[in-house]
């Protein structure tokens, strides 16, 4: 009886023969290059299946270097407001210290007498008393300050020293009711007295004749009687001018020029060779 299956040759017999022929087909190849159009087709037909494979590495390395862009945009954007926040507060310190130094300019170019010996006063503080008009500055009888010195800003006439000790000063402000200066009127040459009010930013001009030749809009600037205020520095300007007929002298109001209710540094003006400190301390 014939066996329905025929035993073919020993596993070992075939692993031989492959062995063979994988060694044979591998030296052909390397000599001849016999497989190498069939190598570049599977290649092709391989490609897609290897781009796939590895494609969800592809997509990992991209999300983790987006991630980390991401965190170091972030990292970045920080660093960059923390930079601007820093430029802003020092810009901000800059213009601050630009508009202190052009008021300092303008003080120390004040105009009329250049040659006058002039001292740079910073403001410390201001009278609480509703009653008197005046201010503290940081600058006493060491710097060469005396009583009636006149202070002006960079705009006109402040007041005059009525306190000095070693360090500090008092300023009685042109405002204060205590307080008169002789001016004349810039346009015209008319010699009036101007009062302070008890107002911060007014004067009063009394003794006005009707027909004197004054309205609103003149300049007062000091006359230089009296022997305190240098002559010609700006004092205030004519506000309003009220003639009634029934009243001996006409009612006339005047604005400061100088900026009483925001100074900061004024500048003390010396009498013609007196010794005074020229620079802030």
């Amino acid at each position: 009886m014939k066996p329905i299956f025929k035993r073919g040759p020993s596993l070992e017999s075939r692993l031989l023969i492959v062995v063979v022929l994988s060694l044979a087909l591998l030296v052909s190849d390397g000599l001849y290059g016999i497989f190498t159009p069939v190598r570049s087709v599977l290649t092709t037909f391989v490609s897609p299946i290897q781009y796939i494979a590895s494609l969800p590495a592809s997509l990992l390395n991209a999300s983790s270097n987006r991630i980390i862009s991401q965190e170091e945009l972030i990292a970045e954007n920080d660093l960059l407001i923390q930079q601007m926040m820093a430029l802003q507060a020092d810009n901000q310190r800059y213009q601050g210290l630009l508009a202190e130094n052009e008021q300092l300019r303008k003080l120390l170019d004040a105009p009329v007498q250049t040659a006058l010996p002039k001292t740079v006063a910073e403001l410390m503080a201001v009278d609480n008393n509703p009653y008197s008009l005046q201010v503290l500055i940081n600058k006493g009888s060491l710097s060469g300050v005396y009583n009636s010195q006149p202070v002006i800003d960079d705009q006109g006439i402040v007041g005059q020293i009525v306190d000095v000790a070693q360090t500090t000063s008092r300023v009685l402000l042109v405002s204060d009711l205590s307080h008169a200066i002789p001016v004349r009127i810039l346009r015209n040459n008319l010699r009036l007295i101007a009062n302070g009010s008890g107002e911060l930013n007014a004067l009063n001009v009394r003794h006005v004749a009707h027909s004197a030749d004054i309205a609103e809009g003149d300049i007062l600037v000091t006359s230089g009687l009296g022997n305190i205020f240098p002559e010609g520095y700006p004092v205030a300007v004519i506000a309003s001018v009220v003639r009634d007929e029934g009243q001996p002298f006409a009612t006339v109001k005047a604005t400061p020029l100088a900026r009483l209710d925001r100074l900061r540094y004024l500048l003390l003006l010396g009498r013609e060779n007196t010794p005074l400190e020229t620079r802030n301390e």
